[in-house]
């Protein structure tokens, strides 16, 4: 995995996200974004889905996606148990205050290991297939689903979703950005859109703020 820590190695622990990557594994731009995360005074972990097989860098570009594929969810979910386990251990992290996010591929990890994590107060997957209805009344976590609005096969189902969230109690939100596709926030992607992956960031860090406050 890549972990990055704010600056000041000296404050209070600090609260923690974990990151899950996309369908092409732990790359240059999911490190940059667990960078992010540190400026923004949260510890940050992004775990490498690939790790058994050699790591992202060392597999063929092309080949990750079917690999991850291969994995199977259920073994991406432990992956993110172990690594909550791991923050929790930290004494720079605030073991009570840890939330998730991922996007694309990760964005539906991150629904999945909601309903697994019940310690977890906050995770916000950014336009990722639902979970199964039958394991939203699991979930405790804070939810705010990212949609594009463009992106049809998975924005579709939201409304699904958002209905068994509302039914299960689950504290949550859905926000749908205009004018945008899958992986708009990816900034090395054909699909980024500047405007609308800067409001979604700051969104998700507002919400982040509020329910993983002290």
């Amino acid at each position: 995995g890549y972990l990055a820590r704010p600056a000041d190695a000296s404050a209070s622990p600090a609260p923690a996200v974990l990151i899950c990557h996309e369908n092409r594994g732990l790359t240059p731009h999911i490190q940059d974004v667990a960078r992010r995360f540190a400026k923004a005074g949260y510890v940050a972990l992004a775990i490498d889905l690939l790790a058994r097989e050699g790591g992202t860098a060392s597999r063929d570009y092309d080949e990750v996606p079917g690999l991850l594929t291969n994995a199977g969810p259920e073994r991406h979910v432990g992956d993110f148990k172990a690594g909550y386990e791991y923050l929790q251990a930290q004494d720079f992290v605030d073991g009570e205050r840890i939330g998730m996010t991922g996007f694309c591929f990760g964005g539906g990890i991150t629904w999945r290991t909601a309903a697994a994590i019940p310690g977890l107060k906050a995770a916000v997957p950014f336009y990722g297939p639902a979970p199964d209805v039958a394991d939203v009344p699991k979930i405790k976590a804070a939810m705010l689903g990212m949609y594009a609005e463009q992106d049809e096969r998975i924005t579709s189902g939201m409304a699904d979703l958002d209905k068994a969230l509302t039914a299960a109690g689950v504290t949550h939100q859905m926000n749908v950005y205009p004018g945008v596709n899958h992986a708009f926030h990816n900034d090395t992607g054909q699909r980024y859109n500047e405007e609308q992956a800067t409001k979604a960031w700051n969104d998700m860090l507002a919400w982040f703020q509020e329910h993983m406050a002290d």
